[in-house]
Order: structure tokens, then C-alpha cells, then sequence
């Protein structure tokens, strides 16, 4: 069954603008409490050459043989999210999972 979001509620679901407070309260599981949480955007890191799918990715492309899938075509119209809630109390961070949003940014209130 080929089930498609109404139009309405697919625009609900990917946030357009984002502005987020640099402190936030938060639930924190280590202290058992809500506390002030910093907020902070993770960092891409660049990936590692001796993961197991890099790896096979380098051999695949070897040689004289092609890409070994087909190329994405256009990007997406958002990004996901991750952030880094790190609690001021105990200095433990959780990061639920990342929203979609086209623009964030984090600012001071």
C-alpha cells in the first residue's frame, strides 16, 4: 500500500527556521532532575579510512571498474540536526535524535 502524507502535514514535519537558546532545562538522567543543560551543535569529524565500509569502498573503485552504486542524484531540501545537551550539574552530555530543520542556529537569551 503506497500511503502519502498530505501535503499540510509533510510541511509540519520539516521545521523551516530554528532558533534555539544556548541554556536550556532540561531532564537530566544522571542527576534524576531537571537541570540547566548547555546546548551545543556536534561537529562533523572526518571519517575514519579504516572502517570496514571505506575499506570496501576503495576496493570496489580499484582499478578499472566504476562506481559501485549509482550517484544521488540532488541534495535534500533540509539537514538533520544533532545536538549535544550537556548538563551543568553533573557534566554528562545526551543527544536525542537530530531534527530536520533547513536553517538552525543557536543563540543567547
Amino acid at each position: 500500500m503506497n500511503h502519502r502524507w498530505p501535503a499540510s502535514s509533510r510541511d509540519s514535519l520539516v521545521t523551516k527556521m530554528v532558533k534555539m537558546p544556548r541554556k536550556i532545562m532540561r531532564y537530566s538522567p544522571s542527576a534524576g532532575k531537571h537541570t540547566e543543560h548547555t546546548v551545543e551543535r556536534v561537529k562533523k569529524r572526518r571519517a575514519s579510512e579504516l572502517k570496514w565500509g571505506q575499506r570496501r569502498f576503495r576496493k570496489v573503485t580499484s582499478g578499472y571498474r566504476g562506481f559501485p552504486r549509482p550517484k544521488p542524484s540532488g541534495e535534500k531540501p533540509t539537514k538533520r540536526v544533532n545536538l549535544i545537551f550537556r548538563c551543568t550539574e553533573t557534566g554528562k552530555a545526551h543527544s536525542p535524535a537530530g531534527k530536520r530543520a533547513r536553517k538552525f542556529e543557536l543563540v543567547d537569551k
